[in-house]
Parts: structure tokens; sequence; C-alpha cells
């Protein structure tokens, strides 16, 4: 009985969540006209357009580098810095809170 109320409540979750998708348009940048039915593809001309600027930027600001904050507290390394920093004090307390208590082994620590 269990097994059949699991497996109709999985496929309940999956027809669920397919009516639930929709099409998504955020990621095409270009020229998206729904009258003239344009692909929203960059033509050739806005995409070199976009990489001069960008090489134009580089070249003026050699110090920034990329423009990926790598050591920020919102860049990459920082993030990564923090996440860890956050999930490890969790760790380390139920590890030590572990070792002691109701259930800790008598004579070993």
């Amino acid at each position: 009985m269990n097994k059949v109320l699991f497996g109709a409540a999985i496929i309940a979750a999956a027809v669920i969540s397919m009516g639930m998708t929709e099409q998504a348009f955020a990621q095409y940048m270009g020229n998206v006209d729904q009258d003239s039915g344009k692909t929203g593809k960059n033509t050739l001309e806005e995409a070199l357009k976009l990489q001069r600027e960008r090489v134009t930027s580089a070249a003026e600001n050699p110090a920034t580098g990329s423009g990926t904050p790598y050591l920020a507290a919102d860049g990459v390394l920082g993030a990564s810095a923090i996440a860890a920093a956050v999930f490890g004090g969790i760790a380390a307390a139920f590890f030590f809170r572990g070792r002691t208590g109701r259930y800790a082994a008598q004579g070993r620590g």
C-alpha cells in the first residue's frame, strides 16, 4: 500500500512540475520582435559592436583584469570562503556536540 501511494505521489509531482514549466526568453539578447518573427539572436553587427566595446573597456582599464572579483566578498573565492566558514562551523558544532551527550559511547573520550 505504501509503495503504491509513494509511486502515485511521485507521478503526481512529476506531472504537476511539467505543467509549471514556461518558455524562457530572458537568455536571448538581441532584436526580439514578435511581429516580424525574428529569432532574438544578435546580428553579426550587434555582436561585433559588443565585442569591440568589451576589448576597448579592457584595454582602457588594465588594472581591473577580467572584471571577475575573485577575492571580494561577493566574488568567487570570497563567497566560497564565507560558505566554507558557515558550513564548517555548523559541522564542527555537530561534531563536538556528538562527542558528548546521552548516546555517546562511555569511555571513548
